[in-house]
């Protein structure tokens, strides 16, 4: 079973004892407004302090980099620890060695870190505590190259980018990765091994209510997802939907349910829907960012940012409950080198881009209003020569 948060536990109570009752256990802050339940705050009175994890993606020895989150956004080194595979590159990979989008994945609900390891084909699985991490349990991706993690509930795909590429599914429990037997998928792209970076697959995830898994293709300008059965097996073949744009990367599921889809052959988003058959419809595309290699994309409560590595920037939209989604800032803030992946703190008020080029993290607050602020600067992290970091997760 699986635990509770302390708002998911207040709100139990809310509902038992009734409004009135309930509000006397709440406790205020000086200003009189409710406190925070600490899920998200640092060590400011509020609660346990957040996290901050980087993968380092070493060739000879896969590695976490933590970091304790505090109430300011900022980070403090917490450790390093080895995933117990290796790292890996694909071929032509000009900043981003995996070429993807989530391959470093907090699942909160059963506090698991789970990180690829690209060059040794296979999975961790780490015990969280806070910014610490425990022992490493590791299992075979299913298939060659695992650039990419999806999460729902205790259920697990992993995306294979070697070769024709490939879905494989797992079951988390008691903190390891337990193969799902008959889930693997093959998705046909007639690639190599190691993959080359553009011909690769960028994502798999989830839909919102777990229904379809969805694996973006890059320069095959194809969305595939595999609708999802009671027993976690995902459909014999995919459904194809062509992208709006060339080059769909990465995606997001915003708080609508809808994909948010990054292009990054226009630097637009484009938006979906997803049908209780898998198939995907869409609703429409933004105006274009005018950046350069618009790949990775987050949501930090309303807002949705995306990073454009070949530019060194990062751009804002906003995400309505009817239409695609709306471009409020081209340029919301500019960053070191290489930006690829980025990471939320769960409560949206702050956002971290992993700049592969000058082997830094850029630490961001976002206001209510989507403008980000660059709040600190994490260096000693490998820069991108021929290989490089890549994978960031917060919580």
């Amino acid at each position: 079973m699986s635990r509770r948060t302390p708002l998911a536990r207040r709100r139990t109570l809310l509902a038992t004892l009734g409004t009135a009752a309930a509000l006397a256990l709440v406790p205020l802050g000086a200003s009189g407004a409710f406190a925070s339940d600490g899920a998200d705050g640092g060590p400011d009175g509020h609660g346990a302090p957040g996290a901050v994890f980087v993968q380092l993606n070493g060739t000879t020895g896969n590695t976490i980099a933590a970091y304790t989150r505090h109430a300011d956004g900022t980070l403090t080194a917490a450790g390093r620890y080895a995933t117990g595979g290796l790292g890996g590159t694909q071929v032509g990979a000009p900043l981003d060695a995996l070429a993807s989008q989530g391959s470093l994945v907090l699942d909160e609900r059963d506090d698991v870190l789970l990180a690829v390891n690209a060059g040794s084909d296979s999975v961790t699985a780490f015990p969280v505590h806070g910014a610490a991490l425990g022992t490493p349990r590791t299992a075979p991706s299913g298939g060659h190259f695992p650039t990419s993690i999806a999460v729902h509930g205790d259920l697990v795909y992993v995306l294979d980018a070697g070769g024709d590429g490939a879905v494989s599914g797992f079951r988390l429990m008691h903190g390891a990765l337990v193969p799902i037997p008959g889930s693997t998928r093959s998705l046909g792209l007639g690639g190599s091994n190691p993959p080359v970076f553009i011909a690769s697959p960028g994502q798999i995830g989830f839909a919102a209510d777990g229904h379809a898994l969805v694996v973006t293709t890059k320069n095959h300008n194809e969305l595939l997802s595999f609708p999802i059965d009671d027993a976690g097996l995902p459909a014999a073949t995919p459904v194809a939907t062509p992208s709006a744009g060339p080059v769909p990367f990465s995606f997001v599921v915003d708080r609508h349910g809808r994909l948010q889809v990054t292009e990054a052959g226009t630097g637009r988003t484009s938006t979906y829907t997803a049908a209780r058959d898998g198939s995907l419809h869409l609703v429409g595309s933004s105006a274009s960012d005018g950046g350069a290699a618009l790949c990775w994309n987050v949501l930090a409560g309303r807002t949705l940012l995306g990073a454009n590595a070949g530019s060194a920037t990062l751009s804002a939209w906003a995400a309505p409950w009817f239409g695609p989604a709306v471009l409020t800032a081209p340029v919301a803030a500019s960053t070191n080198a290489g930006p690829i992946d980025l990471a939320a703190s769960h409560d949206g008020r702050f956002v971290y881009s992993q700049e592969s080029v000058a082997g830094t993290v850029g630490a961001y607050a976002v206001s209510p209003g989507g403008t980000l602020t660059r709040i600190q600067t994490v260096s000693g992290l490998p820069a991108f020569t021929t290989t490089g970091m890549e994978g960031i997760a917060a919580r």
